[in-house]
């Protein structure tokens, strides 16, 4: 893993909001959540030439090699943009899955043509319970004479409709295994699932008796899966930062120069702290998110607890940030036509994924040996 220089760090981030300021604006983003695949194909390729969609991949595989604070600081710019795109779904969980397992014969093969863009992978690791953990694995893999089947369902799968390869798990012979299974193979079906945030894309996808190739694995299989969420949640924690960050943004913006009353509406105690209620939510979202980040790359004994503090904080700022938003902007900003509607939608969405803030808080509170 190449751990890149705070000056190097900050120009990938500027060159990434460089693109998507241009490529991502509200405009952009409308006409994009509006279509099938729900992601811009040409901008999606720009992010691949750039390697932010192979950041996390090795260098050996395709992709640029670094890590979670390189990815974390490129989310904020992706949350800042409600960048459409299955940037999550393909280059974090489905990549940091393969290279958490460790088959080398399978990275080898699937990992270069993610890195590139050219394929879009999905991970199926729950069921329709969306509870994350081993016991929410609904799938079940048979094993037959030329190899193996799968049959079940997964739900929640990020961008599950565009992609080309299914990364799924699934329970076998009293265990857990991982299974690659070709999209469009026979036995799968895929069920766009309705989303409150229209710039997101999520599928059930069911296997009947489908065919699957098994991933070798070389650690405890869920504890490679523990391993690619924990990087998502990181991820998801700097794009609810930085879209925090960014809402607060326009939302002064405005504040200064809306009048009312022959006065701007910053003006007006009321005014002045919600938006310092909503400065200490957004600092100290982007704190967390990247405290969890910093952990995550140095590894030890404290990662489970910066990562569940990270997804619950990053979560309820997001929310707290574009609620308040509304309020702010007044009646105007409750009309789907707003661009803080669009925030609102991503913040309530984003918070359901990958477990809520209940759930990461019980967890936080688990490895504080609470």
């Amino acid at each position: 893993m190449n751990t890149l220089s705070h000056e190097e760090r900050t120009a990938l981030r500027d060159s990434v909001q460089r693109l998507l300021r241009d490529a991502s604006d509200e405009q952009a983003v409308r006409a994009t959540m509006e279509t099938d695949s729900g992601y811009d194909p040409g901008l999606w390729q720009q992010l691949a030439d750039m390697g932010v969609v192979g950041l996390i991949i090795d260098e050996a595989f395709g992709g640029s090699g670094v890590g979670p604070l390189e990815l974390e600081a490129v989310m904020e710019e992706v949350g800042a943009a409600l960048l459409c795109s299955p940037l999550l779904g393909s280059g974090v969980l489905s990549a940091g899955l393969l290279q958490a397992l460790g088959d080398d014969e399978a990275n080898t093969r699937l990992l270069p043509g993610i890195a590139s863009g050219e394929r879009i992978a999905a991970a199926v690791l729950t069921g329709d319970g969306g509870c994350w953990t081993q016991a929410g694995v609904s799938v079940i893999a048979v094993a037959v004479d030329d190899g193996w089947q799968l049959q079940g369902d997964g739900s929640f799968v990020l961008h599950g409709q565009n992609a080309d390869v299914l990364l799924v798990a699934a329970n076998v012979e009293g265990e857990l295994g991982v299974f690659e299974v070709a999209a469009d193979a026979d036995g799968v079906s895929n069920t766009s699932l309705p989303t409150f945030d229209h710039t997101l894309r999520l599928a059930k996808v069911g296997f009947s008796a489908a065919p699957a190739r098994r991933l070798q694995a070389t650690q405890p299989v869920w504890q490679a899966v523990r391993e690619a969420l924990d990087l998502t949640l990181v991820a998801l924690a700097g794009e609810q930062a930085g879209a925090a960050q960014h809402c607060l943004n326009f939302t002064v913006e405005y504040a200064k120069t809306r009048i009312q009353f022959g006065r701007a509406i910053g003006s007006f105690q009321a005014i002045k702290h919600m938006a310092a209620d909503l400065l200490l939510e957004t600092e100290s979202a982007v704190s967390a998110a990247r405290h969890a980040a910093a952990r995550l790359a140095a590894g030890g004994d404290q990662v489970d607890e910066a990562v569940s503090l990270a997804a619950f904080a990053c979560a309820d700022a997001f929310v707290t940030t574009t609620a308040t938003s509304i309020q702010m902007h007044g009646g105007i900003a409750f009309t789907w036509e707003h661009l803080a509607h669009l925030y609102l939608r991503r913040a309530r969405a984003d918070a359901q994924l990958f477990g809520n803030s209940d759930q990461h808080r019980e967890r936080y509170l688990s490895a504080m040996g609470v």
